[in-house]
């Protein structure tokens, strides 16, 4: 369990917690001790996660409406992305599994890595308070965040007409700013106008392309990508 706490830069005061969220139920019922499971931890855990998240996202991304703010919470802690949390802590090798869970590929199974994660989680701030949760949550969730935010971001014009809706007296325009180039290769220049103020300044070799360019200034610019 060492190297466990070397690799996630955090020492237990109390070693048994950091037991208890490594075995998982199989363990326990083998070795008669069904106390042990890291079942309660996970439920926990998961508590814990949300909240961090959905603290980090409610102050990150000022900006995103709440069904974006959901969708990129939802991305972040669901089984498969914890499962890789997991992974690249290589968090199955120190698990406390049943010989039949080990014989049966159970160190690699996402289930179990998921909710060990959620376990450690909670383990972590039994221990040592939310902050010290905070940290570790967020040495993973970061990146998986700003990879989802990129996804969400590949239709810009629907991400910032979303942002503008939330103020129903703004007034959202694209209004074209020129065009250069032969006719057979042109670059149309377009600007984002919001109540006539300027925004956001694109380029494309279509007006669509020249639209997107300028609404992803525009959401640059907000803070928001």
């Amino acid at each position: 369990m060492k190297q466990l706490q070397q690799k996630i830069n955090y020492q237990f005061k109390d070693t048994k917690l950091l037991q208890n969220a490594l075995t998982h139920s199989s363990y326990a019922n083998e070795t008669h001790k069904p106390e042990m499971s890291n079942e309660r931890l996970e439920f926990l855990g998961d508590a814990v996660l949300s909240i961090i998240v959905s603290d980090y996202l409610f102050d990150h991304f000022r900006h995103i409406p709440e069904g974006e703010l959901t969708r990129l919470r939802a991305a972040s802690v669901c089984e498969r992305s914890l499962c890789e949390f997991a992974k690249k802590l290589g968090l199955g090798q120190h698990l406390f599994l049943s010989r039949g869970e080990q014989n049966t590929g159970g160190r690699e199974r996402s289930s179990i890595l998921a909710d060990a994660f959620e376990a450690l989680i909670a383990a972590i701030y039994l221990d040592g308070g939310i902050e010290k949760a905070r940290e570790f949550v967020l040495s993973y969730v970061k990146e998986s965040i700003e990879g989802q935010q990129k996804v969400a971001f590949k239709d810009y014009k629907t991400a910032l007409q979303e942002v503008i809706q939330q103020n129903p007296e703004d007034r959202l325009c694209y209004v074209p700013a020129g065009e250069s180039g032969p006719d057979h290769n042109k670059t149309f220049r377009v600007e984002v106008t919001i109540n006539s103020n300027v925004v956001g300044v694109g380029e494309g070799k279509s007006k669509k392309d020249a639209e997107q360019s300028a609404a992803k200034e525009a959401l640059h610019l907000m803070g928001i990508i």
